[in-house]
């Protein structure tokens, strides 16, 4: 369900309007309709969200360094102290660990020549000689040098040949080599700069880390009343300032339920205000009302988007079918019972007010579904427990299950062919379903003449089907029928417009029902087919489980095991995937087209 809205319309003092907001603040239950007034392009919204991004990436920052840090702070007091404290120590890291990249980049120059001490080149230098280092390819090493420029060859890294010439001063020379740049500390000088970096770099980050730990809270305060601040100024700028910007209108929607809390707020201040009735055409904000169980599967309507405030909520509607949907893709008993129980004990491990709170209890009504699906065939983990002739089984596999034993064989019977046609009766109780529901809606937004040529189509599919199940049905009924169900669909699906255009559309429409149809009935096959591979699979690990273990005593037993838990955690994970996936698409696609959904409502979200 969908709650009902009322409009707010106010007129406060511009004087008194902060102060207004913020007791409308507390009330926190109207959801205030924001205007396009420039307000994101005023100099006081760019500095907020100047502000909240740099508080923003300093956080994650920060939370990297301290990712153990949960708690919160109530104030945010000194968080500009902490800005310039930690922007700092960054920049100190970065300095030192950029000298750090430099010296490591000398150490890998100076490593093929070893270690000597570069203030022997200079002592050379003044007796009139000049040291110079090259590198080149082995091939491109001119004997001739040796005698000309007294190379003398120090190292050879696989094909590179590193050597040095000595000169006079003022003798160039004329070689095709590559010249190296000596840095100015020896190889050893150098090791020992690069290490005493790395300690110091250490030192910075352990103060920053320990830093981070004590004033992250301060941060997450500080980002936090930024938002606060933020959503308080979008608010405050975007009222309407009229009567030569003295007053300033304020708009806004507020449930039916929580008029009472607001119209408190209201009463005590110098305001001028009217709630009232929405009106067509208003972009009334949604917010779904729906009892515990319903409440699970809203999260998965809001995947695709909300409805129109107008729309039925299709949630209670879709909940049932994806419950089952899923149970029958996975289809194993095991598989329930692990996704139940994993979910069961978050539960019992989540504090109260936890957000996924609601998404482990959907996984536990999931799962318990699936343990209910799969006793329809039997399989757990792959084996058939309706084999085993356990005794307290045998009435449910008998009396409720696919897999009965068969009296004239003895065998069980294989429940493959009844899953098949399960698929397609739910498939098509859920069509049908969701025609009646557009016809509803049809008739709450726009009348009932306009449901007309939606009921006549249901007639149609209503009374084949009847045909096939009931055969003791008279003709003449069935006649009468397909008939009134033709006149609504051919003759009535576009009121107001001409007979003949009706007709042609009526036709057009036909068309696209019959191949709609059939299309939307065949997708419903792959909640079988799913359910088939997943059992499949889960045989296939069992089997290799058993043939590859080793047959040794104890060796075996856990090879066998270990491929076991390994086979069927891979299979959970991807049944799972495709047990959640796919009856959304069929709920998403079938039903929700079927249904004439439209969607694209703007969520409730209360100013507080």
């Amino acid at each position: 369900m969908i709650s009902k809205m009322k409009k707010l319309t106010a007129l406060i003092y511009h004087k008194e309007y902060k102060e207004f907001l913020v007791k409308l603040r507390s009330a926190g239950v109207l959801h205030v309709e924001l205007r396009d007034n420039g307000v994101t392009e005023s100099q006081q919204m760019q500095q907020l969200f100047t502000d909240y991004n740099r508080y923003l990436r300093l956080l994650k920052t920060l939370e990297m360094l301290a990712p153990e840090s949960k708690s919160t702070a109530s104030s945010s007091a000194g968080a500009l102290d902490v800005v310039g404290r930690v922007d700092e120590m960054l920049a100190t890291s970065e300095k030192m660990k950029q000298l750090l990249m430099v010296v490591e980049k000398d150490i890998a120059t100076m490593e093929p020549w070893g270690d000597f001490d570069t203030a022997m080149l200079d002592k050379i230098k003044s007796e009139g000689y000049t040291i110079t280092l090259f590198t080149s390819n082995v091939r491109l090493f001119d004997e001739a040098w040796i005698e000309k420029y007294n190379a003398v060859i120090i190292n050879q890294v696989a094909t590179h040949l590193y050597f040095v010439t000595v000169t006079p001063d003022g003798l160039l020379p004329d070689i095709d080599a590559e010249p190296v740049k000596i840095p100015e500390m020896s190889l050893g000088a150098l090791k020992n700069e690069a290490e005493r970096l790395r300690l110091e770099i250490k030192l910075v980050d352990e103060q920053l880390s320990s830093y981070a730990n004590e004033k992250l809270p301060v941060i997450r305060a500080a980002v936090d009343e930024l938002q606060h601040n933020i959503e308080f100024s979008r608010i405050e700028l975007c009222g309407e300032r009229v009567s030569d910007e003295r007053l300033v209108l304020l708009q806004g929607w507020v449930p039916k339920e929580d008029r009472e809390t607001l119209e408190g707020v209201l009463r005590e201040e110098p305001v001028f205000y009217e709630i009232s009735d929405p009106k067509p055409g208003d972009d009334v904000p949604v917010r779904f009302k729906n009892n515990a169980f319903f409440k699970l599967f809203e999260p998965i309507c809001e995947l695709y988007m909300l409805p129109k405030y107008n729309e039925l909520d299709l949630t209670p509607f879709f909940a049932p079918f994806y419950m089952i949907f899923f149970g029958l893709c996975l289809g194993d008993m095991g598989y329930g019972m692990v996704i139940s129980i994993a979910s069961a004990i978050l539960l019992m491990l989540m504090k109260k007010g936890n957000s996924m709170i609601g998404y482990a209890r959907l996984a536990l009504t999931l799962g318990l579904s699936t343990i209910l699906c799969g006793s329809l065939t039997g399989t757990f983990f792959g084996f058939n427990i309706y084999e085993w002739n356990i005794s307290f089984l045998d009435w449910w596999r008998d009396n409720v299950s696919f897999a009965y034993m068969n009296p004239e064989t003895g065998k069980l019977n294989d429940p493959n062919d009844m899953l098949f046609n399960l698929s397609l009766i739910l498939g098509g109780i859920q069509i049908c379903y969701a025609m009646g529901i557009k016809i509803a809606n049809q008739i709450i937004q726009l009348g009932f003449r306009y449901a007309v040529a939606t009921i006549g189509w249901l007639i149609i599919i209503l009374t084949t089907v009847a045909m096939v199940f009931i055969p003791a049905i008279p003709m003449a009924v069935i006649y009468v029928l397909y008939g009134a169900g033709a006149a609504g669909a051919l003759l009535y699906n576009s009121p107001g417009k001409n007979i003949f255009l009706n007709i042609g559309l009526g036709l057009w429409d036909a068309y696209n029902m019959a191949t709609g149809l059939l299309g939307d009935m065949l997708s419903y096959i792959r909640l079988f087919a799913l359910g088939l591979s997943g059992g499949v699979l889960a045989t296939v690990f069992n089997n290799i489980a058993v043939q590859m273990s080793p047959d040794i005593p104890v060796l075996g037993s856990v090879v066998m095991v270990i491929i076991f838990l390994f086979g069927h955690s891979l299979n959970i994970f991807m049944n799972t995937l495709g047990a959640f996936v796919h009856p959304i698409r069929l709920t998403f696609v079938e039903f929700f087209k079927n249904a004439g959904y439209e969607g694209g409502g703007t969520a409730y979200k209360p100013f507080k």
